[in-house]
């Protein structure tokens, strides 16, 4: 073999070859650098999203297709044989089939950023959680088949392997018990759709904004900007708040006032404040209950329970701070004053004959 290389025919071969190579390179820096951006810049201009994301996810793939091709065609020209025929086409074939899957995996991305705009041409009510999980999804299946049609192409028994797993599925059972745990939690999690991502929901477990649901878990991002990764298991067999799906947000207290208030002022307190609740355009008109509720210790207390229409932490805190300015002005107006805890010590004065029992009884304090 060495001794052929060295003929003016073998160097011609290896020229070919070694050119052949190198063109496709510089067609695929061609395309890189000139074809893809046109055409790219081109969609932007003209507001093509679609054309633009599917050209972003076939642009990888597509461009090791033509090194691909290149080495495929140089070998041909190579005056050696560094492997048979039928190895090459194998390694061309399964090459080919891993650059399609790449592709086909870029496009079902693509397919959630679609899929928003599908469903509102169509009105349809659909939960924006589904598409992502069906996307995963479709990547599983994707590289399962990729990973067949591979070990087909060279050989392998796959339906032997499959009848394999099989006899070993109660160990892979028991062993991925776990992780088919969360798989189904995740499934119902999807199917009865208690949050979606976005969604402001409260667990025993955690409190956050929902980011992400995968195959195993769920992503939460809490108050404090930390990320928790939730079993689906764990997630779906726990109670779970959704704030985010509030149609009205609660507020509940107490007003003290001082045991000094006369009976009508307290009336006329309670009415004004019922007034104006009834009148405040952010409060939800179906409950509003201000009653004068117990005597407490040092304070006869007003039991306020009302709603909000707005439901984001900050508009009910806004809201909420007016209400409260509103309630002081009452008062000022009618003169009435909050209560403090207060006590009261009464000393009764003893007289002189007293004096020696008083001074034990304070000995034993």
């Amino acid at each position: 073999m060495f001794t052929d290389f060295l003929t003016v025919d073998g160097w011609l071969h290896l020229g070919i070859s070694v050119g052949v190579f190198a063109l496709f390179i510089g067609l695929r820096k061609v395309f890189t650098t000139y074809v893809f951006k046109f055409f790219l810049r081109f969609a932007e201009r003209r507001n093509i999203n679609t054309a633009a994301n599917i050209m972003l996810a076939l642009e990888k793939p597509f461009r090791w297709l033509i090194v691909l091709i290149g080495i495929f065609i140089a070998l041909h020209y190579f005056p050696f044989e560094p492997i048979s025929d039928t190895t090459e086409k194998k390694l061309f074939r399964s090459t080919f089939i891993v650059l399609a899957s790449w592709s086909l995996m870029n496009l079902s991305s693509i397919a959630t950023l679609l899929f928003p705009k599908i469903i509102k041409k169509l009105d349809m009510d659909v939960d924006q959680i589904i598409m992502p999980f069906i996307t995963k999804i479709i990547n599983v299946i994707i590289f399962a088949l990729a990973v067949s049609i591979i070990a087909e192409e060279w050989g392998f028994n796959v339906n032997g392997f499959v009848a394999g797993l099989g006899l070993g599925g109660l160990a892979f059972a028991l062993a991925a018990k776990e992780t088919l745990s969360n798989l189904f939690g995740g499934i119902v999690i999807v199917t009865e759709k208690p949050f979606t991502i976005g969604d402001w929901i409260k667990t025993p477990s955690v409190e956050g904004t929902v980011e992400d649901i995968t195959f195993r878990s769920t992503k939460i991002r809490t108050f404090a900007q930390a990320l928790v990764t939730v079993p689906n298991s764990t997630l779906s067999n726990e109670p779970i708040i959704n704030w985010s799906k509030m149609g009205k947000r609660q507020i509940a207290f107490h007003l003290g006032l001082s045991y000094d208030t006369p009976k009508k002022k307290l009336e006329q307190v309670i009415t004004r404040i019922e007034d104006m609740l009834i009148r405040h355009d952010q409060i939800h008109p179906d409950t509003i209950l201000v009653k004068f509720d117990q005597f407490n210790d040092s304070s006869l207390d007003v039991y306020l329970y009302f709603f909000t229409n707005l439901t984001d932490f900050a508009g009910h805190l806004n809201i909420k701070e007016d209400i409260n300015f509103q309630i002081m002005e009452i008062l000022e107006e009618e003169n009435v004053s909050i209560a403090f805890p207060t006590r009261t010590l009464i000393v009764q004065s003893d007289s002189m004959e007293n004096k020696p029992e008083l001074e034990n009884a304070r000995g034993l304090y």
